[in-house]
């Protein structure tokens, strides 16, 4: 198994300094880097503290500068707040400027207050179109002269400047739905997906629908997949409860913005009372204690084993969750010293 990286500069509330949060990030994937992580991965938010990404490829290419061999990646581009060929430019432009690194990660979106800002009248459950059919466009202007008509885009010859320093950008799709599975599988893309707080069956439905997707598709090259979770590592036991309750804070400003209920100040989402929420089981402080990757690196070996067992090629260690600085400093370390060895 290979572990990747997903990091967010993240305010949760404006008592934290982002030059601190700017900084910290860095350090992490810094520690990543000489750590043995293969990707680490910037995700694209607008408005918003929790996630602080207005343009992954600044990230990346700041990290590139810092870092020596780690691969860098977009998790990921939202497709309908684009256009091709300035998605295709910006997306070459950081894999020549880091030395062919990039790993282009493109995605549907996630929140429909942001479709609300920055593509008013869309409805996020209709912008995978806007990704089936941005993808081959980048790639025919990574390739050279390509004019374009489409549902959503129109324009004349027209190439990406620069060309990807790579010969092949590897690209990754965000999955959850069996429709992009299909599609992904059909074309050869990597997967990523996240199965939230919810438990291993979640992980299993995902690995039935790749394995049904391949069906779909014989003699298709089998794609790459990694799996996603919140993960915190504690010295001793009894300290998840740590990362429990920053993740229960930090998830409770993303149902606010998950279900758009429009109370945001200054980019800040109010924590909602996961008590009245009808999926409060999802939140449930036990449930996180056995569904993430919460505890001692004995303990993360083993539940990543179960991870390896299904088929899984990649785990993403997704390190924002509202935690201390220091308390997320000290768990890379310890995946780093004692986890990613095991597994080597």
């Amino acid at each position: 198994m290979k572990f990747q990286l997903a990091i967010n500069m993240e305010r949760i509330d404006d008592s934290i300094d982002m030059v601190s949060v700017r900084d910290h990030t860095l350090d992490m994937v810094k520690m990543a880097d000489q750590g043995g992580f293969d990707i680490v991965w910037a995700a694209e938010h607008h408005a918003m503290e929790m996630t602080i990404a207005p343009n992954p490829f600044q990230l990346l290419t700041w990290w590139g500068d810092h870092t020596t061999r780690i691969r860098l990646g977009t998790a990921v581009a939202v497709a309908p707040y684009w256009t091709p060929i300035r998605l295709a430019g910006e997306a070459a432009m950081t894999d020549l400027l880091t030395g062919g690194r990039l790993e282009f990660g493109i995605g549907s979106g996630a929140y429909q207050r942001e479709f609300d800002r920055m593509h008013p009248g869309l409805k996020q459950s209709d912008a995978w179109r806007y990704m089936h059919e941005m993808l081959p466009a980048v790639k025919a202007l990574w390739a050279g002269d390509y004019e374009h008509d489409g549902e959503f885009w129109k324009f004349p010859k027209s190439t990406s400047v620069p060309k990807p320093a790579q010969k092949e950008v590897p690209i990754w799709v965000a999955a959850r739905a069996p429709i992009t599975f299909d599609y992904a599988v059909e074309h050869g893309y990597n997967i990523m997906s996240w199965p939230l707080t919810r438990p291993m069956s979640e992980v299993d439905l995902y690995m039935e629908r790749f394995a049904e997707a391949q069906a779909k598709f014989p003699g298709r090259k089998r794609p790459e997949i990694a799996m996603m979770r919140h993960t915190a590592l504690v010295d001793r036991v009894e300290d998840v409860a740590v990362p429990i309750a920053a993740a229960r804070r930090q998830l409770s400003q993303f149902e606010n913005l998950f279900k758009n209920l429009g109370d945001v100040k200054n980019g800040f989402a109010r924590q909602i009372p996961l008590e009245d929420l009808e999926n409060r089981a999802e939140y449930d402080p036990q449930m996180l204690a056995d569904n993430l990757m919460f505890g001692t690196p004995d303990q993360i070996i083993e539940r990543l084993k179960g991870y390896e067992a299904r088929g899984v090629d990649s785990f993403i260690y997704y390190a924002s969750l509202g935690l201390g600085q220091a308390e997320q400093k000290r768990s890379m370390e310890l995946f780093c010293e004692h986890v990613i060895p095991a597994f080597s």
